[in-house]
């Protein structure tokens, strides 16, 4: 512009000469500033960090295949407790959903009638004792005199009629003797078995077993517990086959409880039933576990786990490194030049946190666990071991927390520039 101005001012040449050689001067300096600017901006560039994450190897290597059936908690034992003769029921003598021995008193009822009754049934048997003798006697009599024809035949045949009668006297009266014996013990009922009790279904002081063994508890036994479940055919011939390989030793199975908790007890196979339901397809069986602290009750439900099969050398990877994709499973492979790449793959059974890999990766690669969404397929990156699980999530964040102020400080300072 000032060039021009001269021009049109009609200026000498010395000033156009001087104006000319002032914007060149303008121009270079310009030209410098501006590949400064671009070196900077190269330079920031290149001096960007590698983003940092973990991984962990693909292994290979046999594992077992787990199944799980839903079934229900049933006591090994069940006895009803109940008034087997008619009388008030005087006490009880035990403490409602507790665990009670076998043989414990559990109710006690009015025993004075049926002590009544017991010495009632002794005196009869001392009467038929006592017509048994005579009895006796008199065979013992006759049969000498009817041998010498010194009485009647018949008088001696009475005799031994008589004795025969008295003699089943005698046994009747001891049968009715054992009969109030027994309903006297109905007085005091004790439990047939260990187990748990439950509430009580009658209060003392009502009348019990009046025209039927009124139910007054009941007694489970709980220690071991059973858990009744079905399998289909196709499961119990998976789970079997199995067995045969491992055997049926202790520890076979497990169970799930319905908070979602493992039982910390191991069962085993307790009874299979003996045919396959025509209607469902279905085969009930029933597995014993060890209930020591009384946790498990009848009526529970829970979530039988099994060995179905065993996988040998399956291709494991953990689950938390398999993304989704438009339906397609994919994980990130860190290679050895530290390059990320996606690769798909496909999925087979899950075991516990790692998956088994059909087909698509290979044992000794590695997949990114933690720090996915920092990486980028084609891109580099600074790749650590997992030493554990979840012990590398704090050494990345705060790797991470350490350059967010060192990059803010550097730009800041550019910026100041």
């Amino acid at each position: 512009m000032a060039v021009f101005h001269a021009l049109l001012s009609g200026g000498s040449r010395a000033s156009v000469v001087t104006a000319l050689l002032a914007a060149g001067i303008v121009g270079l300096l310009t030209a410098c500033g501006g590949a400064k600017d671009g070196d900077k901006t190269k330079q920031a560039a290149a001096a960007a960090p590698v983003p940092t994450v973990v991984v962990m190897d693909v292994v290979q290597k046999t594992v077992p295949i787990y199944a799980e059936y839903v079934g229900q908690t049933d006591a090994r034992e069940t006895v009803e407790i109940r008034a087997r003769v008619q009388a008030f029921l005087e006490a009880q003598h035990f403490i409602e959903g507790t665990v009670v021995k076998k043989d414990q008193l559990l109710f006690t009822l009015d025993r004075r009638e049926y002590e009544a009754k017991l010495q009632q049934a002794k005196a009869e048997l001392e009467g038929a004792m006592a017509r048994l003798g005579k009895a006796e006697t008199d065979e013992r009599r006759l049969k000498p005199l009817a041998e010498r024809r010194a009485v009647p035949q018949q008088d001696y045949d009475n005799a031994v009629a008589n004795l025969q009668t008295a003699q089943a006297g005698v046994s009747a009266a001891k049968s009715g003797v054992v009969e109030a014996e027994l309903n006297l013990s109905y007085t005091r009922i004790t439990s047939p078995i260990t187990g748990l009790i439950g509430k009580r279904l009658v209060s003392p002081g009502n009348l019990v077993g009046k025209g039927e063994a009124t139910l007054l508890d009941t007694v489970s036994s709980i220690d071991p517990i059973r858990v009744n479940t079905t399998i289909s055919e196709a499961e119990y011939l998976r789970f079997f086959a199995t067995r045969n390989e491992r055997g049926n030793g202790p520890g076979q199975l497990e169970l799930i409880l319905a908070d979602g908790s493992v039982y910390p007890y191991k069962g085993k196979l307790a009874i299979v039933d003996r045919a396959v339901d025509q209607k469902t397809g279905t085969l009930n069986f029933s597995a014993e576990f060890p209930n020591p602290a009384g946790q498990l009750r009848p009526g529970q439900f829970g979530r039988v786990r099994a060995v179905a099969e065993m996988a040998k050398d399956a291709i494991l990877v953990p689950k938390r490194a398999v993304q989704e994709i438009q339906g397609m499973k994919t994980v990130l492979v860190v290679g050895a030049d530290n390059m990320v790449a996606l690769r798909t793959i496909q999925p087979g059974e899950t075991v516990g946190d790692l998956l088994i890999v059909s087909s698509g990766l290979k044992p000794g690669e590695r997949v990114i666990v933690d720090g996915i969404q920092k990486a980028r397929p084609g891109s580099k990156v600074n790749p650590t071991t997992a030493p554990a699980a979840g012990a590398t999530d704090q050494p990345a964040d705060a790797s991470a927390a350490k350059s967010a102020p060192a990059a803010a400080k550097s730009a800041s300072k550019a910026g100041a520039k």
